[in-house]
C-alpha cells in the first residue's frame, strides 16, 4: 500500500486577496521550517483566515484512518454522518477532493505542484524530496487551525 499521507506541513499566512470573488480568498504562505510556499484558493465563508494565523495542511489519498481505499457510496465522506463511522476529515474544518494536474521540476532541486479543489487551486513549491509524492492523480486536502 501507498504512503497514505503525501503531506503535512503548517503554514503561517503571509497574504490573503478577497476582491476578486464574493466567497473565494486567494491565500499565500510559508511553511514552519520555510522550505514550502503555497498559494490557495479557499473559501472563505466556510473557513475564515487571517494574515499571521498558523494553518495545518495535510494531503492524502483517503479519509479512512486505516489507511485502507475503500471505493463506493457508504464509504464517501459525504456519507460519513449516516454510517456513524469516523475518518480523517473529523480531525480537521476544512476538506477537499481534488486533482493533480501539473508538476514541475524547478531550480536547485526545487518543484512545483498545482492542483484544483473543484475549480479552487493549489500552488506548493519547495524541495523536490517534499512534494515528490504529489505526482498522483486525486487526492484529499485537510485544512485546521494549527
Amino acid at each position: 500500500m501507498a504512503d497514505v499521507q503525501l503531506l503535512d506541513a503548517v503554514f503561517t499566512i503571509t497574504e490573503i486577496d478577497n476582491k476578486r470573488y464574493d466567497r473565494v480568498s486567494r491565500i499565500a504562505g510559508t511553511s514552519s521550517d520555510s522550505t514550502l510556499t503555497m498559494t490557495l484558493d479557499i473559501n472563505h465563508e466556510l473557513f475564515h483566515c487571517q494574515v499571521g494565523e498558523s494553518i495545518s495542511m495535510a494531503l492524502a489519498t483517503t479519509l479512512e484512518l486505516d489507511g485502507a481505499a475503500k471505493e463506493g457510496a457508504e464509504t464517501s465522506w459525504r456519507n460519513v454522518s449516516r454510517t456513524g463511522y469516523s475518518t480523517l476529515a473529523d480531525m480537521y474544518d476544512y476538506v477537499c477532493y481534488g486533482r493533480h494536474y501539473k508538476f514541475e521540476d524547478g531550480d536547485g532541486g526545487n518543484a512545483k505542484c498545482y492542483a484544483s479543489f473543484g475549480g479552487l487551486l493549489l500552488y506548493l513549491e519547495g524541495p523536490y524530496n517534499k512534494l515528490s509524492s504529489l505526482k498522483i492523480d486525486n487526492f484529499y486536502m485537510l485544512i485546521k487551525r494549527a
